[in-house]
């Protein structure tokens, strides 16, 4: 089985940081963004942050997952993505002496973690990684999810639960289509 590089890892815990199904979303406020931030060690103390700094982790957020979308075959909205390649292009980035990217020196501190965002999924683009990276193509779920699969063909965060509402879907309108 395929293991999930740490990029995304974070990704998916970040676009999974709103859960459809429940209709809940951990990072709604900028507190709970800052507990989400200082739980997953990209903050080192909750700070206060500011509501535009709030609206672009959202932005972010909501890109990522219409470009995970995609990967599974729906049409992402070219006003998120814009609006996240926007945030990211607000939060430069370093290559350090390793050749790795860093967080551009002096980002407020609630802005390092968006950089670092950027920096997972710029690994995961650059790899070809983010290809494995998809939305559950079951609307109503919508988690996101790594492609174990050999070939990357998976659509469904779960086929027991939501590939199996999906066929099932199709199969009852393809009996009331014959029937």
């Amino acid at each position: 089985m395929l293991e999930p590089p740490a990029s995304a890892v974070l990704m998916e815990a970040f676009a999974n940081t709103v859960d459809v199904e429940e209709a809940s979303d951990e990072i709604a406020t900028p507190a709970g963004l800052a507990g989400w931030l200082t739980g997953r060690g990209l903050l080192e103390a909750p700070v206060g942050i500011p509501a535009g700094v709030h609206a672009s982790y959202l932005a972010l957020r909501a890109g990522i997952r219409e470009e995970l979308g995609a990967h599974v075959g729906d049409t992402p909205d070219p006003a998120l993505l814009a609006a996240a390649d926007g945030v990211l292009a607000d939060h430069p980035v370093l290559i350090t002496a390793r050749g790795t990217l860093a967080p551009a020196p002096g980002l407020p501190p609630e802005r390092v973690p968006l950089a670092v965002l950027a920096i997972a999924w710029s690994e995961l683009v650059t790899t070809g990684d983010a290809a494995r990276l998809k939305r559950c193509a079951e609307h109503t779920c919508g988690w996101a999810f790594w492609d174990v699969s050999k070939n990357r063909s998976r659509r469904w965060c779960s086929m027991k639960v939501c590939g199996n509402r999906n066929k099932s879907r199709s199969y009852a309108s393809r009996r009331r289509q014959t029937g």
